[in-house]
């Protein structure tokens, strides 16, 4: 008669432990799917932000070069 293997009981307690495994591994890969796009909204976010700030800069330096202007005209007299 052949000897007949068999697979290894698991235990109840081997069978929670899968669960919870798998369920941790399940939380992990959704929470690496939402990283993800927040990831993607961070970026977004910080490109307007930049965008922003380079068009307050080039205001800033209109202004500065308008003033500039200006006095330069009155110290020649021509304003």
């Amino acid at each position: 008669m052949p000897s007949v293997r068999r697979a290894p009981r698991i235990c109840a307690t081997g069978r929670a432990s899968r669960l919870v495994v798998l369920a941790l591994c399940g939380a992990l890969g959704a929470g690496a799917l939402t990283g993800c796009e927040t990831t993607q909204e961070q970026a977004t976010a910080q490109r307007a932000e930049s965008e922003r700030i380079l068009e307050a800069r080039a205001k800033r330096q209109a202004k500065k070069k308008h003033t500039q202007e200006h006095h330069q005209k009155h110290q020649k007299g021509e304003g």
